[in-house]
């Protein structure tokens, strides 16, 4: 493991994303919302996508200067078109957007459509808490996930992130995938060659498995509860925009010569539209404290609010730098763009 800053790993990233092709806005743009995800914790997210990232970018599946265009389809709602550019940009314009219109109207419902992979959602929704306002995102993703009761894929991982804001830049902040785990945490597992708890996945006669490479598919979480939210997720960031759904969702290795055409939704709430902004931050950072002061169960030292643990993290790493597997930093630091492992593998490629 190599440990470097905050701002050296956004400059590595950055200049491999521009080398490969972005401009150096966007790729500045990728490099905040993958730090981001480091910091925190979330390295499955983090600089490990970069290679996969430039080579799609290199070969023209990601648009290089794409014409990103905003129109409103009501007095609260609107539609953010991608051209294919990447997700973590078009994803950031989307949430601004739909931060002007919340603080308008009290509410917003910003659609991005034909789009990019986007990164942790936490990032996004995070903007929107910022600014005192409640951010909720949603995205489609490639099917990996057997539903509850079928043996083969049909929805993608199809993640959910919401953030609040409390009192003196208190955020809570969850992000989490209708999956058991997320797939970037078999794919963290195989960089580190370690093992996945039973239970995440299963290989391809439908049976648990614990080797991350042997995975052919994961488990939506609570059965039957995580496979009606990924339908959701599916309806209001696919259907919902026009765009295609369950199965027909793109691969993420199929072809990176190719656009992906995803989508994702935004909402936003702005609480002084509901109620005081003061006493709703308040009374959250009262819940926050509360929840602390909890009587912990056996094995806990305490009850944390969610996204209490990654923003310590995140604290910890700002003040001593964050780590990186040895592979994933000499790839940073090197002068290759990519290794040409990523194109036309399948699903559960490496």
């Amino acid at each position: 493991m190599v440990r470097i800053s905050e701002e050296k790993l956004k400059e590595l990233i950055k200049n491999k994303i521009h080398k490969a092709g972005l401009t150096e806005e966007h790729a500045a743009g990728v490099a905040d919302v993958l730090a981001h995800a480091d910091m925190r914790g979330y390295h499955s997210h983090g600089a490990m996508r970069v290679e996969y990232y430039a080579e799609r970018i290199a070969k023209g599946g990601i648009t290089h200067n794409p014409k990103f265009e905003f129109k409103k389809t009501g007095p609260a709602s609107g539609i953010f078109e991608g051209d294919n550019g990447v997700g973590h940009v078009a994803a950031i314009k989307g949430m601004e957007e739909a931060i002007k219109l919340a603080k308008e109207s009290g509410i917003a419902v910003v659609g991005m459509k034909h789009i990019s992979h986007s990164g942790a959602l936490s990032y996004f929704v995070d903007q929107a808490a910022r600014e005192d306002l409640i951010g909720i995102s949603m995205c489609q993703s490639d099917p990996m996930v057997v539903p509850y009761g079928g043996a083969e894929p049909y929805y993608g991982t199809n993640p959910i992130a919401f953030a609040a804001p409390g009192k003196d830049g208190q955020i809570v902040t969850f992000d989490m995938a209708t999956t058991v785990q997320a797939w970037g945490k078999i794919l963290h597992a195989r960089s580190k060659k370690e093992s996945i708890p039973e239970g995440w996945a299963v290989d391809e006669n439908g049976a648990p498995a614990t080797d991350p490479f042997a995975v052919k598919a994961l488990l939506p979480i609570a059965g039957p509860k995580g496979y009606g939210l990924m339908l959701m997720v599916d309806v209001l960031s696919g259907i919902l925009l026009g765009l295609p759904y369950g199965k027909h969702v793109s691969s993420m290795y199929a072809d990176l010569t190719k656009g992906r055409d995803l989508g994702q939704l935004h909402i936003v709430i702005d609480p002084a539209k509901f109620t005081d902004i003061e006493s709703f931050k308040e009374h959250l950072s009262a819940s926050m404290q509360e929840l602390n002061d909890s009587k912990p169960a056996e094995g806990y030292d305490m009850v944390n609010w969610p996204g209490q643990r990654s923003a310590a993290r995140e604290e910890k790493n700002r003040e001593n730098g964050v780590e990186i597997v040895d592979d994933v930093y000499n790839y940073l630091v090197s002068d290759v763009v990519h290794n040409n492992k990523y194109d036309h593998k399948d699903p559960f490629a490496e």
